[in-house]
This record gives structure tokens, sequence and C-alpha cells, in this order.
């Protein structure tokens, strides 16, 4: 004899339902219970429970045992009432509740120790102005020193567009204040900008050191010579002098080269 099945569905049983079902199992001879094995086996219950419905098992009390000496008059043994029916259990038609997301939590930016500096705050930038002011002597100065030593080392008027338009003439000493003072104040620029590769900003300083150099012996050249009363300079100062146009020349192309490396 099979277990009764209990309910129709596959829900865990109460002890209670199961306790009617677990009477009726046929026993071999011998046996007075069913073993908890047994009980796990025909109702699909752990350990636990079938321990648990064993122990009410034995908890009732024995039947009375039959009369067999008149077994007409004896009543036939009641069989077992069958377990009720209990409706399938229905869903919760209501709805899950909705989870809400947790906000985020706002990062608190971190505390700095008492004894720690704080950084200090940013200065404003310094004006700029008085470099002009400064410039503008300074411009005079040396526009016109430059263009006295070259009018004493050969630089003069020349008339740059023969057979093209031979009334233009122009004064090749200026060429000498803006080829070197110009490239001077640039190469500083990029020196101290910081904003340029290692290597340009080394050229950048030694050749903005050396223009400035070069710019205060010409100053002191024409000066000297002037003072003195000399009307034409030495062959070693003009040469100098002649070459500075070219040397500017090739210091600015290699400035702007290193400038837009990335090495």
């Amino acid at each position: 004899m099979t277990a009764p099945t209990i309910n129709g569905t596959r829900y865990p049983q109460p002890i209670e339902d199961l306790l009617p079902a677990a009477r009726a199992l046929d026993l071999p001879d011998g046996e007075a219970f069913p073993s908890r094995n047994r009980l796990m086996r025909e109702f699909r219950i752990g350990a636990p429970k079938a321990g648990e419905l064993l122990t009410l098992l034995k908890a009732e009390p024995a039947a009375p045992p039959a009369d067999i000496s008149d077994p007409a008059t004896s009543d036939p043994a009641p069989a077992p009432a069958a377990p009720e029916a209990t409706p399938p259990v229905v869903p919760d038609p209501t709805p899950a509740p909705e989870i809400t997301p947790a906000e985020p939590v706002e990062q608190v930016a971190p505390v700095s120790r008492p004894d720690t500096p704080a950084p200090p705050a940013l200065a404003r930038s310094a004006v700029v102005w008085p470099v002009v002011l400064l410039a503008l002597p300074a411009f005079v100065a040396i526009w016109s020193g430059w263009v006295g030593l070259g009018g004493l080392t050969g630089f003069g008027i020349v008339h740059p567009l023969p057979g093209i338009w031979d009334s233009f003439s122009i004064n090749s000493a200026i060429t000498l204040p803006i080829g070197v003072e110009t490239y001077g104040a640039y190469a500083l620029y990029v020196w101290l900008s910081g904003r340029v590769p290692e290597r340009a900003r080394r050229f950048a300083k030694w050749s903005a050191l050396g223009s400035l150099a070069i710019g205060a012996l010409g100053q002191v050249a024409y000066h000297l010579l002037e003072a003195a009363g000399i009307t034409s300079a030495p062959w070693w100062i003009t040469t100098a002098v002649a070459c500075l146009p070219v040397a500017v020349l090739g210091m600015g192309a290699a400035l702007a080269h290193l400038v837009r490396t990335h090495d």
C-alpha cells in the first residue's frame, strides 16, 4: 500500500495533515511504527519533520486489541479517515513592493590634519604695463646704438629692388636691433614659459643669454668707438657684426623647430 496523496500538491504539508496519512501506512509484520526514512520517502519531507511526525505517532494511545473469541459480535476496526482535501494555495495577486534605489551618498571632502600646512592661495598675476614704460627708453638707446654701430661697420643705405623699384631704399643697419634684440626677447620668453620640451628650453636659455650678452657688447663697442672719434670700426668688430644677421636667422629657425618637437 502506498501513501495517500496529500492535498494533490507539492507544497510542504503541515504535521497535522500528514499525521492521518502516516497512521494509514501499511506496516510490515512486527513493526508498530513506520521508520523515519520511510516517512521521508513517502511524504517527501526532511529528516526533522519526519522525526517530529514519528514522535507524534508514538505518543498516540495504543488501540485496544480486538476480541477474537466472538467474531460475530466484535466490531470491525474502523477504516482510517481520509484526510480532508485542502484547497490549493492561490498566489497573492498583490504586486511586489517597488524597491526605490538608494540615493547616492555625497562624497565628503577629506579633512586635513590640523598640523598640515594649507596650500597657498592663488595670488593675482602681476601687471605688465610697467614693462612697456621701461622698454621705451631702452628701445631708443638700443636702436640708436645698433644703427650707429652698423654705420661704423659698413651697414647703410641700400636699394633692395634694383630695376623693379629703383627709388626704394632702406638702411640695412636696422636689421641689427630688429634681429638680435627680438630674438633675445623671444628666446627669453620660451625659456621662462615652462611650456616647451626640455631640449627647446635648454637651447632657449643659452641662446637668450648669449643674445643679450652680444647686444650688450654691441652697445659697448659703439659707445667706445664713438667716444674715441673713430669713424670706421676695426676689421674684427666689422666681421662679428656682419655675421649677426646670419647667426640670428639660424638660432631662430632652430628654436622654432625645437619648440614644435615632442621629445
